[in-house]
C-alpha cells in the first residue's frame, strides 16, 4: 500500500475457500490466537504455523463463502497475513475482512499466480506485479477501504476519527 511496493511470498489455496476452513467451528469457543492456529488446517495443514508477516494468500473463485463469522478474516490478520488475492470473494467475507483490517484484492487472473512466488502489491496502478514484471490487472480498492485496512480495521478507524474530530456527527445528534 506504500508508494514503493514490497515483495511478498504467496500461499495457494484452491477455490471455494469456506470460512469453516479459516476459522474452524470446533475452535469458535476459543480467542483469535486458537482459531487462527488452525486457520486452514484442512487444505494447508502447515500453513497458520509456518506463514510469516506480509506474506499473501491467493486462491480462487469464491473465497470466504460460507458463515458469516467475523473471526475467519480476523485469523489471517493474527497471522500476520498481508491481503488475500482472489478472482471473486463472498459478499460477508469481503466487507468482514476489511472491518477487521485484512486486504482483499480481486484479480481475475489470481490462478497464474504461483505458489511461493514473490509479488507486490501497486494498489494505486490497480495491479499485482509478478516476480518477473508481469503485471496483472486487478480491481480497484476504493479510497474508504483502505482507510480501513491502513487503520487496522473499522473500530480504529472509527476510534482515531473521534478521537481527532473528524468523524461527522450525525445531523439528528448534533
Amino acid at each position: 500500500m506504500s508508494a514503493q511496493p514490497t515483495q511478498h511470498r504467496v500461499w495457494r489455496v484452491g477455490a471455494d475457500i469456506d470460512t469453516d476452513q479459516l476459522a474452524p467451528g470446533a475452535y469458535m469457543k476459543f480467542g483469535i490466537e486458537e482459531i487462527a492456529r488452525h486457520c486452514l488446517q484442512g487444505v494447508r495443514p502447515e500453513f497458520a504455523a509456518a506463514v510469516r508477516p506480509g506474506d499473501v494468500l491467493v486462491a480462487g473463485r469464491n473465497f470466504g463463502i460460507g458463515s458469516s463469522r467475523e473471526q475467519a478474516a480476523a485469523a489471517l490478520v493474527h497471522l500476520g497475513v498481508q491481503a488475500v488475492i482472489a478472482p471473486s470473494f463472498n459478499g460477508l467475507y469481503f466487507r468482514n475482512a476489511f472491518n477487521v483490517g485484512l486486504l482483499l484484492v480481486t484479480c481475475e487472473r489470481a490462478d497464474e499466480i504461483g505458489e511461493g512466488e514473490r509479488v507486490s502489491l501497486d494498489l494505486a496502478a490497480r495491479q499485482v506485479l509478478r516476480a518477473g514484471g508481469e503485471a496483472l490487472p486487478c480491481a480497484e480498492v476504493p479510497g474508504f477501504l483502505l482507510d480501513m485496512v491502513r487503520a487496522g480495521g473499522l473500530m480504529n478507524l472509527l476510534k482515531r476519527r473521534l478521537a481527532d474530530g473528524s468523524l461527522a456527527r450525525h445531523p439528528l445528534r448534533a
